[in-house]
């Protein structure tokens, strides 16, 4: 369908541009980017609801700031979309998430006005605060910095932490709190319901600002009165609020709440804070979808809905009539409500992901043992090790690429103390469109080095099944399962529980040419090579190795004693995982064989589909066949 003509946002491509239309046609300015971003996502699937929250509030902005001089960071980024077409990307914002395009969210390699590069929550204040300072220690005193951050990414440490130190140094810094009472699930927590407590205190917030425009008349006469009313303005909140507020606790002035969606009214409001020095936060209410009714009413869904019509909202994706494989996640949803029954100790968490790792199927039928903890995956990791000490059994379900953020609590809270917690990794290996900052391709790397961790990755729905039902049994220890986004090829998964013996893999089949390792669902692009390359006469062995850490020694010490010819093949990188494994394994027992290595090299892989990426990576099933013709063909020459 194409795109509607749109009178003021055509000719916009700049800031600069943007800057010349009058502030009575912003409203005009914001119903176009609206509808583009309508018309963009409903046929190039991406992140929806957030950017149609934010559409007042990014044209607001930059009008107001000098962007790129100015910064502006972006808390996730999965908002910024209409940043990016106002910023000299409308013209190629078809290619957003794809292969070769730009990527989902501000990248600094992609443009100057992406101030910093995001993906991940809760980085946007202290990144914004090393701007400021690095501006102050540059004496810019004419540039301005500015952290736009959701209510769900202020649940971080990072953001208090980013607030606190902010505290100290009186930093130039306008943090503006985005609060739609979202992050993709609701919001849950302490923070989130002071923030709707705060939100709906429209009397404190009449008086402050109707004092304060009072005295700001006086201060002519008198320049100490607007500071003489800071002083008693605790005193009002206690009255008014019944309780102080939290932000002014950390030394930022605090404005609001405002209508997020007034953009008149958000350019007078940013133009004056621009007036006033030091730390401020400007607390700003907004409805996450807004303009598309769908959208507003059903916002986890529409956080990144897929292929839809942009005028009835109807998803477009084809659904098939025959029988299909489920997705991973949904396999662990369901299996660890049926191992919660057969075993009291199960309890669940996830860190503000129950919808996207399924957990959300135990948090309905067993609310009092499933916890969502919020954009916290280091508070996660230590909870599930204190739930564990005291004797339950914790099945920790987070995003690979999220994981990282809790790598110390995970040493030191779960495997120091040898706790039996289940590390369910959603998302491992290359996830597709998100790209660099979501990969999941470390996990294997960054767990085989610490002691009593046990290292899993199943081949199919069957054995993410029977590994999870193994990593229950007592005294397991820290168990780490990683399966990648999307669906396998079983499409009957529901098999009895079997107990997979700890360190121990499978022979999938047997060859006499060359033997390929592989760990993990990837080991079906390995299954189709091997297909292939036998209606060409060669004959491969195929392991699958199941358990990375404790590895299978013996299947190590019959390959090795067979072959001279083996290929690792993982959705990972290669440095560190299962291929260094092998490697290591050689050296120490004095193999001579030759060991190829398929993985993810060592760079960063940005966003397409993930077969588009194990192709570019050079693991899918040509790469596969590929690179065993072409070590054959050298090996009989």
């Amino acid at each position: 369908m194409a795109k509607s003509k749109k009178q003021f946002l055509d000719k916009i491509n700049f800031p600069s541009d943007l800057k010349k239309v009058s502030e009575d046609d912003l409203i005009q300015v914001c119903e176009e980017l609206r509808q583009e971003i309508i018309e963009e996502v409903s046929c190039n699937p991406g992140h929806f609801g957030a950017s149609l929250g934010v559409v007042e509030l990014t044209v607001a902005l930059h009008y107001v700031l000098n962007t790129p001089y100015d910064n502006l960071i972006w808390d996730v980024g999965h908002q910024a979309y209409g940043h990016k077409i106002l910023t000299g990307r409308k013209d190629i914002f078809h290619t957003n998430r794809k292969y070769k395009g730009i990527s989902g969210f501000p990248n600094r390699s992609e443009s100057e006005y992406d101030a910093f590069t995001v993906g991940h929550s809760s980085t946007s204040i202290s990144a914004a605060l090393g701007m400021a300072t690095a501006a102050h220690l540059n004496n810019e005193i004419d540039r301005k910095t500015v952290a736009v951050i959701g209510d769900g990414s202020m649940t971080a440490g990072l953001a208090f932490e980013g607030l606190n130190n902010a505290a100290n140094n009186n930093a130039d810094l306008l943090v503006i709190l985005n609060d739609n009472n979202m992050a993709i699930d609701p919001n849950v927590g302490g923070l989130n319901n002071y923030l709707l407590d705060i939100t709906t205190s429209q009397t404190y917030n009449k008086v402050r600002n109707d004092v304060w425009r009072f005295l700001g008349k006086l201060n002519r006469l008198n320049p100490n009165t607007q500071k003489i009313f800071q002083k008693v303005e605790q005193g009002i909140k206690t009255i008014l609020l019944k309780q102080s507020n939290i932000f002014e606790a950390f030394n930022f002035r605090y404005f609001g709440p405002v209508d997020g969606h007034d953009v008149n009214h958000m350019v007078k409001i940013l133009s004056d804070l621009q007036k006033i020095p030091g730390p401020k936060l400007l607390h700003v209410i907004t409805q996450k979808g807004k303009g598309f009714k769908l959208a507003e009413q059903d916002q986890t869904y529409w956080h990144a809905p897929g292929i839809f019509d942009k005028v009835t909202g109807e998803i477009l994706q084809t659904k098939s009539t025959s029988p299909q494989a489920p997705k991973f996640q949904d396999v662990f949803g369901n299996t660890l409500v049926e191992l919660a029954e057969m075993n009291d100790k199960i309890v669940g968490i996830t860190p503000a992901m129950p919808t996207g790792s399924s957990l959300n199927i135990m948090m309905e039928k067993m609310p009092d043992r499933a916890f969502d903890v919020g954009i916290a995956e280091q508070h996660a990791v230590t909870f599930s090790g204190g739930l564990a000490a005291k004797g339950k059994l914790p099945f920790c379900a987070i995003y690979s690429s999220f994981m990282q953020r809790a790598y110390d609590q995970m040493i030191h809270d779960v495997a120091i103390q040898n706790v039996n917690v289940v590390f369910c990794l959603d998302r491992g290996g290359v996830v597709g469109a998100d790209g660099a900052t979501h990969h999941g391709v470390y996990d294997l790397a960054f767990m085989r080095c610490v002691p009593n961790m046990t290292i899993a990755s199943p081949l199919d729905a069957i054995e993410l099944r029977n590994l999870m039902f193994t990593a229950q049994q007592e005294n397991m220890g820290p168990f780490s399962i990683r399966y990648p986004r999307g669906k396998g090829r079983i499409i009957d998964w529901h098999k009895p529980f079997k107990i997979l013996p700890v360190g121990k893999g499978q022979k999938l089949k047997d060859g006499n040419d060359l033997a390929i390792l592989s760990i993990g669902p990837i080991g079906v692009e390995a299954m189709d090579a091997i297909e292939e390359l036998e209606k060409d006469g060669y004959s491969v062995a195929h392991y699958d190795m199941r358990y990375l850490k404790p590895i299978d020694t013996d299947i190590l010490h019959e390959v090795f004693g067979k072959h001279n010819q083996i290929i690792t093949v993982e959705d990972a990188c290669i440095i560190g995982g299962l291929g260094s494994a092998v490697i290591e394994f050689v050296n120490d027992n004095n193999y001579r064989a030759k060991v190829t290595r398929l993985g993810v090299p060592d760079k960063w892989v940005e966003q397409g589909t993930q077969q588009e990426l194990y192709r570019e990576c050079g693991y899918d099933k040509l790469g596969i066949t590929e690179t065993v013709t072409e070590i054959l063909a050298k090996t009989e020459g």
